[in-house]
């Protein structure tokens, strides 16, 4: 099988943030290699970097030292070229604009035409499994439903990369198995590269091909546990011996994290 493009690429990347109690190192000495088509999540505790790291690579923070590149560009000309979507804890979605005019604000100011603008999101809205709910407004949406309202905005121009930035840790676990389901079939279906933070073992190795997880402050990168799990993953995987070695290779990678501070 033929290896795939590196699509980000992080070499020695140092961050440290000046502050009037003084620095605050948020990352150091990150090394890190994202292929094409990886599901890549991000794990470790409160203000460990997770996010400084995504926000790095969408060209959102700027690194003290070393380098990043994302599609062999700067983050800041990939952001220009907008080469990813990215989805925020908080759906963040215009309570005032309905569910198509959420998707399609994006759309309307990259100056696509209304036409392409209408079949885009129409497409995105079957992706997410909200066909039929364009003209519902935010409010009148469940949580669960809100959060692929705002997965269906990220894709709707059809970046290579969707960086998620723990989108379902507000939800209740009923309805996070539902959108992990989800997020996999979404996954396999776009065959996006995906950078996928969160706090949770369990959906980090349901989710992931590839499990990076990182210590507390100053953010380093303890492990990074590539997945020999199946691409196609029902629910109950995660009561096979595979998947609980793996989940308790990340919990030790945690605890030698905590060790090492």
């Amino acid at each position: 099988m033929l290896s795939q493009p590196t699509i980000i690429n992080a070499q020695g990347l140092n961050l440290t943030f000046e502050t009037n109690d003084g620095p605050v190192h948020a990352l150091k000495g990150v090394n890190l290699e994202i292929k094409k088509g990886d599901f890549v999540s991000f794990i470790g505790p409160s203000g460990c970097g997770k996010t400084t790291f995504l926000r790095c690579i969408a060209g959102l923070e700027t690194p003290t030292s070393g380098a990043i590149t994302v599609n062999g560009m700067t983050p800041d000309e990939a952001r220009r070229a907008r080469a990813y979507g990215y989805v925020f804890q908080a759906a963040g979605l215009y309570p005032w604009r309905t569910i198509g005019g959420n998707i399609k604000l994006p759309l309307e100011i990259m100056g696509f035409s209304k036409s392409e603008q209408a079949e885009r999101v129409g497409r995105v809205l079957e992706l997410v499994d909200l066909a039929g709910f364009e003209k519902k407004f935010p409010w009148q949406l469940s949580g669960g439903m809100q959060q692929r309202a705002s997965i269906a905005r990220a894709l709707a121009f059809d970046a290579d990369i969707l960086l998620m930035d723990e989108p379902f840790g507000a939800l209740d676990e009923i309805v996070r198995d539902h959108l992990n389901e989800q997020l996999l079939k979404l996954w396999a279906r776009t065959e996006k590269t995906i950078g996928f933070v969160t706090h949770s073992i369990p959906e980090a190795v349901y989710l992931s091909t590839k499990i990076v997880v990182m210590s507390p402050r100053p953010g380093r990168i303890t492990d990074v546990i590539e997945s020999p799990l199946p691409k196609e993953r029902p629910l109950d995987i995660r009561d096979s011996a595979e998947f609980i070695e793996i989940a308790h290779r990340v919990r030790d990678g945690l605890r030698a994290g905590h060790d090492d501070v």
